[in-house]
């Protein structure tokens, strides 16, 4: 059974905020474990996919729906994660995993994240609930100013949806909007050391800025919502299937299997993805 319990102040406090940061989640071993796997395994970097900024930076994510049993399922199937969860979606809440995507920023060359809400992206998969979709960010390695760590718009969640349109191959938030939010409340820079967690609100305003230090900033972020949370445009199976637990000793004790069995997400079968090949066909052609 897990130690770890949130503070009923730490459940205010992502609430009142959008985001909570937990420091220490992950143990160091669990940590070098992670990163890692995440460096060797082949099918891994096979499944990575390039998403352009607006700049023609490059950021690697590799993204799968089903939690399996590797390591890093044994991650986000965890007591202690999925506990945390409950605290903050609702207690006893059954949990489901919609998907989770290992986030590689390359030392001079990572690119850049554009301001939005994960809603923002999530919204053509139409769940019904924003409330009832987070997210859980576990750093692998420093994340910092000079790396490009994530910084948020403290509170934005409560705005609800933004308009969202297309920058280079992302979903960014409508500008004027966000501009009012950062006039309104606080811009936050989420540093992070490896093992720390960061928990955000589906709806909370957030960016990242390219890697422009020598060092990587490499992160797996797991996206979450509850059974109830109706996704009624989602062709994935996993967000509907509440998380099988297992206990946190899984990620350091217990066998890993490979990730080739993974559903990986291709970037040609990316609806968002492909809609924005699609304009950049109409805006060539005239069509």
């Amino acid at each position: 059974m897990t130690n770890l319990k949130l503070s009923d102040a730490e459940v205010q406090v992502y609430h009142q905020q959008g985001y909570l940061i937990v420091k220490n989640f992950c143990s160091k071993q669990e940590t070098d474990r992670l990163y890692q796997t995440a460096l060797q395994d082949n099918t891994m970097k096979n499944n990575a996919m390039d998403l352009n900024d607006q700049s023609g930076k490059k950021t690697r994510l590799s993204l799968w729906f089903t939690p399996g049993n590797d390591v890093f399922g044994y991650l986000t199937r965890s007591e202690k994660v999925i506990y945390a969860l409950q605290q903050l979606l609702g207690s006893h809440a059954h949990i489901c995993h919609f998907h989770s995507k290992l986030m590689q920023k390359e030392p001079r060359v990572g690119g850049a994240w554009e301001w939005h809400q994960d809603y923002g992206y999530w919204y053509k998969n139409q769940f019904m609930f924003p409330d009832e979709l987070i997210s859980v960010m576990i750093a692998l390695t420093p994340a910092n100013r000079e790396n490009g760590c994530l910084q948020v718009i403290k509170g934005s969640h409560k705005m609800g949806r933004v308009n969202h349109g297309f920058t280079g191959e992302q979903v960014g938030a409508d500008m004027e909007m966000v501009n009012n939010a950062l006039k309104t409340m606080d811009l936050v820079y989420t540093e992070l050391e490896p093992g720390d967690a960061l928990f955000f609100h589906s709806n909370i305003l957030h960016r990242s800025e390219a890697n422009l230090s020598d060092h990587p900033r490499w992160s797996i972020i797991s996206c979450y919502c509850l059974q109830s949370n109706i996704a009624y445009n989602e062709t994935s199976t996993s967000w509907h299937i509440p998380v099988k637990i297992v206990p946190d000793e899984a990620i350091m004790e217990w066998e890993p299997e490979s990730l080739s069995h993974a559903d990986f997400l291709r970037k040609e079968n990316d609806p968002a993805l492909k809609e924005t090949g699609w304009e950049k066909e109409v805006n060539r052609n005239g069509l």
